[in-house]
């Protein structure tokens, strides 16, 4: 059987006072209840900087400018493989919000809790907590 592989856009949308704002996944997504940076898949023909950029206005309704890269990791489920592209966003057009009707938050980026998020996502939770980033 092969396995489904995903690439995976996030945003890191972090304010001027180290807040990160959140959203939570969907009850009918895989990893439902579960809170994450907002993003999504890459396009064919698309750059991980343009689906995050695409992903972050479809999302949360922002312009992102000038993504920056932090960390690519792949993460292993039983059904699937998926690789993250992990963009710290500081600077934004408009006021990020669920425009998905989804649950959103900022929180303080030393309060973050991997627990919260997806296992996928425990390394650059832990390195935002100890302000690796």
């Amino acid at each position: 059987m092969t396995l489904k592989q995903l690439n995976i856009a996030a945003g890191i949308i972090r304010n001027s006072g180290k807040e990160i704002f959140i959203t939570q996944r969907d009850a009918s997504s895989h990893m439902a209840g579960f809170w994450e940076f907002p993003g999504g898949k890459i396009e064919a023909g698309e750059t991980p900087e343009q689906a995050v950029i695409r992903e972050l206005q479809e999302e949360v309704g922002i312009e992102a400018k000038a993504p920056v890269l932090l960390k690519t990791l792949e993460h292993r489920f039983p059904d699937r493989i998926i690789m993250l592209y992990f963009f710290l966003v500081e600077e934004w057009q408009g006021e990020p919000y669920g425009k998905e009707g989804q649950p959103k938050r900022w929180v303080k980026q030393s309060d973050l809790k991997a627990e919260e998020f997806p296992p996928a996502n425990e390394a650059v939770v832990s390195a935002l907590k100890n302000n690796e980033f």
